[in-house]
């Protein structure tokens, strides 16, 4: 919720990088998503992250609070996304069907679950934490009245360039019932480098129209309605 980077090292290595590692395979940050777009980054061991062998209590400690690795955003969505489908890491795709010219479906992209990454139990856990970084942390910029939002922000140095940031909020909403995953992003921005400050309000504004769009209604708390 308040986006502790001491207390996210803590965690990492309470968890050891043995474990550590195997979670952040198991999320797919070692592979490819197998999204259908051509040249998909392919990440390398010792280059874009650290492998189990190199990981001490350096690289364990800046790993587990996000940096000093890199991925991609279709990476990072997938990751977010498992949490919103109740630990299960789906294969991202951007065509859902193909139709002939008369409007007949010649093929259609069924959807394909990859892992299991973490319990159903500790997914919904986690997104309760992420709907409290939104409620009441360091994503509120994110709120959007009716809808449930969880989310989290980040701030990442980047690697080789002083002085540099990437700035990020990525979410998904309905929080309990999810529709739509988010991932804003800011490369290099100027100012104010928090992705609370810079990315949560662009995804409010996305969350809101989007899910007007797609007809989902809104669900007030007492507190919403009373200031309506």
């Amino acid at each position: 919720m308040n986006s502790c980077n001491p207390f996210f090292i803590k965690i990492g290595q309470k968890l050891g990088a043995e474990k550590f590692y195997e979670y952040f395979e198991a999320f797919g940050f070692t592979e490819k998503t197998g999204i259908d777009l051509p040249a998909e980054s392919t990440p390398v061991a010792g280059v874009t992250y650290h492998p189990l062998e190199e990981m001490g209590i350096v690289e364990l400690s800046s790993s587990s609070f996000g940096q000093s690795f890199q991925v991609t955003p279709i990476q990072m969505i997938t990751a977010i996304s498992a949490i919103a489908n109740g630990g299960k890491l789906m294969k991202p795709y951007l065509i859902a069907k193909q139709l002939d010219e008369n409007g007949n479906v010649i093929k259609e992209t069924e959807p394909v679950v990859k892992r299991q990454v973490v319990s159903e139990k500790t997914a919904q856990t986690v997104a309760e934490m992420m709907e409290a970084v939104v409620s009441k942390g360091t994503g509120k910029n994110a709120f959007v009245s009716g809808y449930r939002v969880a989310g989290k922000t980040g701030t990442s140095q980047k690697l080789g360039h002083k002085g540099k940031y990437v700035s990020s909020f990525g979410c998904f909403a309905p929080a309990n019932d999810a529709e739509i995953a988010i991932l804003i992003l800011v490369d290099e921005p100027v100012g104010q480098i928090n992705g609370g400050q810079n990315c949560a309000p662009v995804a409010a504004q996305v969350i809101e129209k989007t899910l007007e769009y797609l007809n989902v209604e809104r669900q007030y708390t007492e507190k919403e309605l009373a200031m309506l």
